[in-house]
């Protein structure tokens, strides 16, 4: 980033002017499974916790499970001062035809700002573009949630509301699917396995199978889709699906 976007003077000037800087190393929340255990010796042999529940720490752990799951060197987080997560950008997805990391990176601060709520969402739904598609992966569940695969459904142009339609293809490898749609503000457990209670919506189905869910909403709502394997099982599985989403509008 220093070597990049923030070599810009005035970059460096706005982020002074509007905002808080800090910066945290991804392995001291955990997000790094083969340093926690050295880590959590590490800090037992200095007497130096690390409260891994704060707001702040939460808000970027749930930044982490938003959006775009690339892989990426750096996640710059936009966190309002009652952390709430505003924008994500990764750093690898700086590159884009036409456009310089530094002026991307400020349309990027400014969006978040202005409320726009930048990276956050998957996909975006809108009366121009009221279809979209996208491919994933349905992993194995883990106890801590991290192989869970999160969708971000953003619908809130649909003012009046509208019905919610997800048309899924799983992938022919040996998993099944597991597909919850819940609201974006919904707390996934953190102890135990995402299920379909607190849910709007679910289905499920073996490799190879076509499902769909559906859901009638009365106003503009941004929306999460969580896909798992649906067997809690010892033995590790992956496999893909497609979804075509989209909404009519009422």
């Amino acid at each position: 980033m220093r070597a990049v976007v923030l070599s810009k003077d005035s970059m460096v000037e706005f982020l002074n002017e509007h905002f808080i800087n800090t910066w945290v190393p991804n392995s001291e929340l955990g997000r790094v499974r083969s340093l926690r255990e050295p880590i959590a010796k590490k800090r037992e042999r200095e007497s130096t916790p690390f409260d891994t529940t704060h707001p702040l720490a939460q808000a970027i752990i749930r930044g982490w499970k938003t959006g775009s799951k690339k892989g990426s060197p750096v996640d710059s987080f936009v966190i309002s001062p009652e952390f709430e997560l505003m924008g994500k950008q990764q750093f690898n997805d700086l590159e884009i035809d036409g456009i310089s990391p530094k002026e991307y990176y400020h349309a990027f601060l400014r969006d978040a700002l202005e409320g726009k709520e930048p990276g956050l969402g998957n996909i975006v739904l809108s009366n121009e573009h009221p279809l979209q598609e996208v491919s994933d992966v349905i992993r194995t569940p883990t106890v801590d949630n991290e192989n869970l695969t999160i969708v971000m459904i953003d619908a809130r142009s649909f003012e009046n509301g509208g019905t919610l339609t997800i048309d899924i293809l799983i992938g022919r490898e040996d998993a099944e699917g597991a597909f919850y749609l819940f609201d974006r503000d919904f707390e996934l457990p953190v102890e135990e396995e995402v299920s379909e209670e607190g849910s709007l919506a679910w289905t499920w189905g073996e490799s190879g199978e076509k499902r769909e869910i559906k859901y009638r909403f009365d106003r503009g709502q941004f929306f999460k889709l969580v896909v798992t394997r649906y067997w809690d099982e010892d033995v590790p599985y992956i496999n893909a699906f497609h979804a075509k989403v989209s909404v009519e509008e009422n």
